[in-house]
């Protein structure tokens, strides 16, 4: 655990403050229709609440990331003054409560961001302190929620806790003088006595193994995932498990919450060693973080294709890797921001090489003189939101290497085999994962150039350390592919990653669809609606907008195909990929052949290039001599245009957005709501619904931190009939 932790700080200062009660509130997240298929977890120590929303909505969750692993949520001590100054970093591991308000939010911005992340597609692991509470020499006692304890008598009558609930100097439990861990290879003295002077819990007890489940279980009724264990090697085997089983399943997903346990590595005792622990959980990897260090700092790379011989501390499926963490960093044991390029590239590898789930860290600067300062924060010690401009913060998580390597470590998951590892000289290497993806990283001063073998079929692909595929191209270094292998120039100090989902154009493996389009002449044909003014010349071609209501699973994107070039003349790999910036609504613009009759059906493609076809008939349509738009709804043949208007007033940062009973209006879920473009004070959009229903509907409102607000009032009704368009004029209620 905390092993840069200094000495509790010395003063005296009262909290002049009520008694908090700790309730179990039970409140259920909302969660997104879909979480992110990816095992790859954002570690933002020490964001606050407010800054993880936004890194889940506008990076994380676009971005491809499974989970985001925060910060102790619980109520701590607040230190005005200590050995590291005011307010360092190591308060929040000594809670006071299990009130979720703390130094980086309150229990309803916390909310907010769970709700937040889960929209985005992401899961939220907390790191829960349950080993311990505050330190049992603590000489200040104010806390950041207003809750009272006391040190030396061992109570918290916030949760509540007293003296019987903790282990003491030869109570049985803890045969130690001082009641403080001396010998770290003895077992009883290492789970029964305080680790650095922090106040035991005796988890032995049936009541203190259930208020331990209690907190966990509130955090887990308000959407959490997961959780990142804190100091659980000083926590008996048994009596976590005992925990576990009082544990309920998570909100989102129905699933036993995700364990990753703190168990650091070095005992002589088998019995402390990390690969001990995996009955209850995953393991933190800290040999591999270690590791890491080693090879990149003595330049072997070429000892990466045979990571087992570094004696790890569990199986691959059992442990959460990471080339560092909040410690770690802080006493150089492993790689770290200050690291530069060797950072960066063992997190590339780290996302690249099919060892453990990844975790990949960003926490705070600072400066090596002071490793326990406090985060940016205000006087009070509340942390200030994050800046990835300011230089305050680590963020390459957000780095558009780390975002394309998190991308390329999902394309590839399908086989965790590393075949044709090559080691150019001992500092460069590249290898590849089937025939999903390669990579290459270069650890040296000097550029190298080589040819390696792929696995990837022949083609154009786009690198994506330095940026993601396009419609026209490459937003970064394009990469040929002949034969199956590559000569690939590595910068110097850099990595190059191509893989089968990041084509050059945005082209896909094409696949046989399971339903084929048909090539029946159609029976009717779409109403069309003269222009007013004719125009003045006939134009070879016009803008075609498409509007596709569909919602996918991450990774799954929309394109619509159809029997002219423009539209890919039916072939799937030259199908014209939609932008979901307006989710769950699709959207495109093409180039048609004016005056011609076009048909057009739209397809999805997933992460591994499979295809499947909506299942009505072809969509038919008749260009004119200006733009047209199509507006449309997955698997509905019969469909009219509905267009939604309401007058409402919003905050900076807030959207409306209409909601209903039907699919092609999200079927009451938030997540699926259809975004509505503002004039004003007016919200509009034409949506696709089906001809001929009845329908309620809602408008609702979604701030930048994702929270929900429904209009008042009953349900809004409508029904459509056979006219090719409708409209309503409604206002926010």
């Amino acid at each position: 655990m905390k092993r840069s932790l200094r000495a509790i700080a010395a003063g005296a200062v009262l909290a002049a403050s009520g008694l908090v009660a700790f309730t179990v509130q039970t409140v259920t997240a909302n969660a997104a229709v879909s979480l992110n298929n990816s095992d790859v977890t954002a570690n933002l120590w020490s964001w606050n609440w407010n800054s993880i929303s936004k890194a889940c909505t506008e990076q994380l969750g676009p971005a491809g990331y499974g989970a985001v692993q925060v910060a102790p949520p619980a109520e701590s001590v607040s230190l005005a003054s200590s050995d590291n100054g005011a307010h360092p970093w190591w308060e929040i591991y000594q809670p006071v409560s299990y009130n979720l308000t703390s130094r980086f939010g309150t229990r309803a911005q916390f909310t907010a961001m769970v709700t937040a992340c889960h929209n985005a597609g992401v899961r939220v692991y907390v790191d829960a302190v349950i080993n311990h509470t505050a330190g049992a020499n603590n000489t200040l006692t104010t806390t950041y929620g207003g809750s009272t304890f006391s040190p030396t008598g061992y109570t918290y009558p916030a949760v509540p806790y007293s003296y019987d609930d903790f282990h003491h100097a030869n109570d049985g439990y803890c045969s130690d003088d001082d009641a403080v861990i001396d010998d770290w290879n003895n077992v009883s003295e290492v789970q029964n006595c305080m680790l650095l002077s922090l106040s035991d819990l005796k988890t032995q007890s049936s009541t203190v193994r259930a208020k331990i489940a209690a907190y966990l279980n509130d955090l887990i009724g308000v959407g959490v995932d997961g959780f990142r264990v804190d100091a659980a090697k000083h926590v008996a085997k048994a009596d976590f498990a005992a925990i576990l089983a009082l544990l309920n399943k998570t909100t989102a997903e129905g699933v036993a919450p995700y364990i990753a346990q703190e168990i650091f590595t070095g005992a002589s005792n088998s019995e402390l060693l990390p690969s001990a622990f995996t009955s209850n959980g995953d393991v933190l990897g800290f040999s591999y973080a270690m590791g890491l260090k080693t090879q990149f700092n003595n330049g072997t790379l070429n000892q990466l294709a045979n990571i087992p011989s570094w004696s790890l501390d569990a199986a691959s499926a059992q442990t959460a890797a990471m080339v560092t963490n909040h410690d770690l960093e802080r006493d150089a044991t492993t790689l770290r921001s200050l690291d530069g390029t060797k950072y960066t590239l063992a997190n590339y590898f780290l996302l690249a090489y099919p060892y453990g789930q990844p975790f990949v860290y960003d926490g705070f600067v600072f400066p090596t003189s002071n490793t326990g300062q406090s985060p940016p924060a205000d006087s009070s010690g509340f942390v200030t939101d994050t800046s990835c401009t300011n230089g305050a913060w680590q963020c390459i998580t957000q780095s558009t290497g780390v975002k394309g390597m998190v991308g390329w470590h999902n394309a590839t998951a399908a086989t965790t085999t590393v075949s044709d590892f090559t080691t150019t000289n001992n500092n460069v290497i590249g290898f590849h994962r089937g025939s999903l993806g390669w990579v290459g990283i270069n650890n040296s001063s000097s550029a190298s150039t080589a040819t390696y073998t792929t696995g990837l079929a022949d083609g154009v692909y786009c690198d994506v350390i330095t940026g993601a595929a396009t419609t026209t191209g490459c937003a970064g270094t394009s990469i040929t592919v002949s034969g199956g292998t590559a000569s690939v120039s590595i910068p110097a100090n850099s990595a190059v990653a191509i893989h089968m989902n990041a084509k050059s154009g945005a082209g896909n493996p094409t696949t046989t669809p399971t339903t084929a389009p048909t090539t029946s002449t159609p029976t009717t044909s779409p109403t069309t609606t003269a222009p007013t003014t004719a125009p003045t010349t006939n134009p070879a071609t016009v803008g075609a907008t498409f509007n596709e209501y569909a919602t996918t699973a991450y990774g799954t994107n929309v394109y619509v195909v159809g029997n002219v070039a423009a539209l890919g003349s039916w072939n799937t790999a030259n199908a014209v990929a939609l932008s979901a910036g307006s989710y769950p609504v699709w959207s495109g613009t093409v180039s048609l052949p004016a005056s011609t009759a076009i048909e057009y059906k739209y397809i999805k493609k997933d992460a591994s290039g499979n295809v499947t076809w909506e299942s009505t008939a072809n969509r038919t349509a008749t260009t004119g001599t200006s733009a047209v738009t199509f507006n449309d709804s997955w698997d509905v043949a019969s469909a009219t245009a509905v267009t939604f208007n309401t007058t409402a007033t919003t905050a900076t940062g807030t959207n409306v957005y209409v909601v209903g009973s039907i699919a092609a209006l999200g079927s009451w879920a938030p997540a699926s709501a259809i975004p509505l473009t503002a004039t004003g004070t007016t919200w509009s959009r034409a949506i696709a619904v089906p001809k001929s229903t009845s329908f309620e509907y809602k408008y609702i409102k979604k701030d930048a931190s994702g929270n929900v607000t429904w209009e008042s009032g009953s349900n809004r009704t409508y029904t459509t009939g056979t006219a090719s368009a409708y409209s309503t004029t409604d206002t926010w209620k």
